[in-house]
């Protein structure tokens, strides 16, 4: 969940080398069986004029005649990200000439959960269409998508061994890929650097546990002018995505490794909403204003009157281009416990029914723009002489070799202090995914945040064991 719908150990290290490079020799696989004969229904239609390769695993044929429809083209209010979007297709055009680009741009939010529904319903979705990580399993649904998995392999996405396999994961069904990412994000604790210095604590060090983060609240609370020391959600289904995020930060889960029970109706669950509830009325560290969404948390720290709150890392950005505020006065930690956190992010899919040719010239633009080092969205000395930011921790879904030069780039061309973000990077957590029927589910959590924070009698045990009920149900309708 991101923006208005919701955006190592040295053994986690090559366990994840481990896993995509057994993904890569998968995908291999199944592109060698696929050139031996292989047919997939997914191949039929689309526009191709000739000029293509019978082998789904080789290369676009530059002489190929393509045209397609690619979703979430930057609109004309973002002058910068269309600049770079339109220098991105004259150059794609220059190895290919014959593939024809139509970028389609929706005012506002790019992908409104109703729009989206209602699109794949019709079957009217772009070519190439902009999902989140948790849009598969509807995408599927309503048989909206290519299997491409036999059309990537490190000759079409050279840099595939290089991504990470938890991003790979999420557009993967019983070892079918669905699509490439563009992005992705965990979350951490973000804060207030100006209000750190002047509660006197260090904001090189953001609280690590819960408890840090309740002492820190206090002292930051304590200085008064309607500042709070921490911010929570209870609204528009975010209260339930921050309960979620901070279940994981300390080692539990919302739904249980069966996927047919919750699983935070426990002492783990109860201790997480005795702390917020502690926080909200013992401390009075949390402000009096309650039944927030996303949007909101923003608004608060941008003014300086918030100290901290669990986010991504792009949301520093939203504030900086839509707030007025300034990337110095931001700094990342963690999510307190670290023993996982929440993780998504954005992809693109191809839709089903599309030529061998179509999908191949699909893969090379976005292999082009979203999964080459150095070149479309990181090309970074390019994007810092657009004005736009460079230097913040994520999206950076890349290992070994491109991890490497992507993070020196970054540094390079950074238009922000990187310091800031030390201890975030320097202290990764590992991702994990949100839960099913996630939407659903953080509407039921809704009500327990809300409780907890606008109800100094709330009871603890009865919101869970409502909430526990209500999730149960939605689980057994899947």
């Amino acid at each position: 969940m991101r923006s208005a719908r919701f955006r190592r150990s040295r053994s986690t290290c090559r366990t994840r080398r481990t896993s995509a490079a057994a993904l890569l020799t998968a995908l291999a696989l199944t592109a060698s069986l696929a050139a031996c004969g292989t047919s997939s229904s997914d191949n039929g239609g689309g526009d191709s004029e000739g000029g293509g390769s019978s082998d789904p695993s080789a290369p676009l044929d530059p002489k190929a005649k393509v045209t397609l429809t690619i979703d979430c083209m930057p609109p004309p209010a973002k002058a910068a990200e269309l600049k770079e979007w339109n220098e991105d297709v004259r150059t794609f055009n220059k190895t290919y000439p014959n593939v024809r680009i139509e970028g389609k741009s929706t005012p506002g939010q790019c992908l409104e959960p109703p729009r989206f529904t209602a699109m794949l319903k019709a079957k009217s979705q772009p070519d190439v269409f902009y999902t989140y990580f948790t849009d598969l399993e509807q995408v599927l649904d309503n048989d909206g998508v290519a299997d491409i998995s036999a059309y990537v392999t490190d000759r079409t996405v050279p840099a595939l061994g290089d991504i990470d396999p938890d991003v790979m994961s999420s557009l993967t069904k019983e070892g079918k890929l669905y699509g490439l990412p563009t992005s992705n994000y965990t979350m951490g604790l973000l804060i207030n650097r100006s209000l750190f210095e002047q509660a006197g604590l260090d904001p090189d060090n953001p609280p690590r546990t819960w408890a840090e983060v309740r002492t820190a609240a206090k002292a930051i609370a304590g200085l008064g002018k309607g500042i709070a020391g921490f911010g929570e959600y209870s609204a528009g289904n975010t209260g339930g995505w921050h309960f979620t995020a901070t279940t994981y930060g300390l080692g539990g889960d919302i739904v249980d490794t069966s996927g047919t029970k919750a699983a935070f109706n426990n002492e783990l669950g109860r201790q997480i909403a005795q702390n917020l509830h502690a926080m909200r009325w013992d401390d009075d560290s949390m402000g009096q204003t309650q039944l927030l969404k996303w949007g909101d948390l923003q608004k608060q720290i941008a003014s300086d009157k918030l100290g901290m709150f669990l986010a991504a890392p792009d949301d520093i950005t939203y504030m900086v281009q839509q707030l007025g505020a300034k990337y110095e006065n931001f700094g990342m930690g963690p999510i307190p416990g670290e023993k996982s956190t929440l993780f998504g992010g954005n992809n693109y899919m191809i839709k089903k029914g599309s030529s061998p040719d179509k999908i191949k010239a699909a893969i090379a633009w976005l292999n082009f723009k979203n999964l080459t080092v150095g070149k479309g969205q990181f090309a970074w000395s390019r994007t810092k002489a657009d004005g736009l930011p460079v230097g913040l921790p994520q999206p950076n879904f890349w290992l070994n070799d491109s991890k490497t030069k992507d993070d020196a780039q970054r540094a390079q061309h950074a238009t922000m202090p990187v310091a800031n973000f030390k201890a975030f990077m320097d202290n990764p957590v590992k991702g994990k995914a949100e839960p099913p029927k996630a939407q659903e589910i953080y509407k039921v959590l809704d009500n327990v945040m809300s409780g907890i924070l606008t109800n100094k009698d709330a009871d603890i045990d009865k919101l869970l064991s409502t909430a526990e009920q209500q999730v149960n149900q939605i689980l057994a309708n899947q």
